[in-house]
């Protein structure tokens, strides 16, 4: 969670470049061997937001026309959104020298002032060249001051934005950092503990606040804190802490090492603040500037790993996620999140190799075990997947409600490998974690009725799994689906045209309403929507649950006669 969340009038956005207007009609590349080929790419990758595809045409169209604002402004923010931010540096310096007040060249040039503790140049541009929001310009500000060895001017700072009551948890927490990285580790307790007004800490600042607390010699309370933090599930950094602490381990403070750990973590805070309502490219530019200034912290890799796949840019998301150092606390939370990313890439085997290894490596790291069960899963490998759940299921402790999911995949594996008894006792335990759980209602629910056991339990299951999600299709389909099993026509019709509505194009709910109108007598709608149950298919139908030569036979004879074909109880209404 973010550390604060600053008002909406306390952030003004980055001003980003002006985007071309003019749209493209064709794809990058067919540009690329024309005389205005690269000029018109990198318009067109700049508009596309595509990173890569615009350092590569925007540096040919650069090279053609040294001047063009557009492209340069264009060309740099790529850089910065790459991570590759002195590469962008002297774009940024020609920008600069024909547009004085462009921000997007001044952030650079800011980055690199940082980087390079050339403390006078970062305080001529910060507010002025370079604005992000007043208060968060004062914030850098305090700490080029401390940088410059001015403490007690950035403490000054500090006390005067802590005057306003829309940043003040922001304000204190700057504080704090920066009292802990000159040595005031018992000010920066006090801060952090919340004994000049409440703080919400993210994990970096739990960390903080512990190790400000062991370093004032209070390793009790500081123990008190990281057990307070444990939510239940394995957190080995968590856990190390304590184990730490309870030795009598003096913890070191490393969470702010330098002025620019100090400004990084700003900068992350502001981008974490924003969230995802934001505007992304502006906030990852925020994020790739931390980076720059802090190239192994931990939550500002994640961060901006998780922007570049919330854009899209899943190979980046991919390799900006590995960069986490193994000995950082958020490594195993990023090599989760490196894992899902591949296998959203479709890189299924990466992804499993990958799992197989964190799981072998972090034994006591449970959800990779569970991971790696979801990601077999993904490849139709169910017997895999179960012995993967297996693992997982074997070292819980104790039955937390969060542990449903785990019982409801290995059930589900367990159906697919034709083992019910297995499979109703691990969706009965996941029952039992969480006794509302709608989709477990309805999976267990559905298959019972498919089964022809236990109906009139199974239409208590689904009934509540419908009132819990009125607007799912496959849960309103089910209750349709044991009322027709139940003989119930009339109902079932009722209940599959709704569902039919909510998944208009699911071939498997096409299908169903099909058969319930061919009960009720109508036998026309019924061959319409069997044959559009046959348009929708497509490579993600599950053909475990369709079968479209079944369908095609219902077509050509009638359901009565596939019914006595197969052996099954014909048609009868429930009296």
């Amino acid at each position: 969670m973010p550390l604060f969340r600053l008002t909406s009038s306390a952030l003004r956005r980055l001003a980003l470049p002006a985007l071309l207007t003019a749209q493209c009609a064709v794809g990058t590349a067919a540009y690329a061997d024309s005389a205005a080929g690269a000029y018109l790419a990198a318009r067109h990758a700049d508009l596309s937001r595509s990173f890569p595809e615009m350092v590569e045409y925007g540096t040919r169209a650069i090279a053609q026309d040294p001047e063009n604002l557009d492209v340069l402004e264009g060309l740099i923010v790529a850089q910065i959104a790459l991570g590759k931010l002195d590469d962008a540096l002297p774009y940024a310096r020609r920008l600069a020298s024909v547009s004085e007040g462009n921000q997007i060249a001044a952030l650079v040039l800011l980055g690199d002032a940082l980087a390079d503790d050339d403390w006078d140049t970062a305080t001529e541009l910060v507010g002025t060249k370079v604005s992000i929001a007043p208060v968060i310009d004062q914030m850098i500000q305090a700490w080029i001051r401390i940088g410059q060895g001015k403490m007690s001017d950035a403490l000054t700072i500090f006390d005067t934005l802590g005057e306003d009551d829309a940043s003040i948890g922001f304000t204190l927490y700057q504080k704090a950092l920066a009292l802990a990285y000159v040595g005031d580790f018992e000010g920066a307790a006090s801060i952090l503990g919340g004994e000049r007004g409440a703080l919400q800490l993210n994990r970096s600042g739990l960390f903080a606040h512990a190790q400000t607390l062991s370093q004032s010699d209070r390793q009790e309370d500081a123990i008190a804190l990281m057990k307070a933090a444990q939510s239940g599930m394995t957190d080995p950094e968590v856990e190390q802490v304590i184990t730490d602490l309870e030795a009598g381990k003096t913890l070191d403070f490393n969470v702010i090492r330098s002025p620019q750990d100090g400004i990084a973590e700003l900068l992350f805070a502001v981008a974490e603040t924003v969230g995802p309502e934001g505007d992304q490219t502006g906030i990852l530019l925020y994020n790739r500037l931390a980076e720059h200034l802090a190239p192994t912290h931990a939550g500002v890799l994640v961060l901006s790993a998780q922007i570049l796949e919330q854009m899209g840019h899943l190979e980046l998301a991919i390799e900006t996620y590995g960069r986490v150092p193994q000995d950082s606390f958020a490594y195993q939370h990023a090599a989760l999140g490196r894992t899902d990313v591949l296998r959203r890439a479709d890189r299924l085997d990466e992804a499993t190799g990958e799992l197989r290894t964190l799981a072998d490596t972090f034994p006591g790291t449970l959800r990779f075990r569970v991971a790696l069960g979801d990601t077999l899963m993904q490849q139709d490998r169910f017997a895999e997947a179960r012995d993967a759940y297996d693992l997982a299921i074997a070292r819980f402790e104790v039955g937390l409600s969060t542990q449903w999911p785990t019982y409801f995949q290995r059930a589900i594996a367990a159906h697919k490998l034709d083992d019910w008894p297995a499979a109703e006792a691990d969706f009965r335990k996941a029952l039992e974690l969480s006794p509302e759980q709608p989709t477990v209602l309805n999976y267990l629910g559905y298959s019972l009725v498919e089964r022809h056991e236990k109906l009139d339990e199974a239409l208590g299951m689904i009934e509540r799994a419908v009132a819990a999600r009125p607007d799912r299709g496959y849960i309103v389909d089910s209750l349709g689906w044991v009322f027709y099993r139940l003989g119930r026509y009339d109902e079932a019709v009722e209940q599959m045209e709704r569902a039919v509505e909510l998944e208009p194009v699911e071939p498997i709910l096409n299908d169903h309403l099909g058969d319930t109108y061919w009960a009720v007598g109508r036998k026309r709608e019924a061959e319409f929507q069997w044959r559009r149950s046959l348009s929708f298919i497509t490579d993600d139908t599950d053909l475990t649950e369709l079968d479209p030569d079944r369908i095609r036979r219902k077509l050509e004879v009638g359901l009565d006669v596939v019914l006595e074909e197969e052996g099954a109880d014909p048609l009868h209404a429930s009296e």
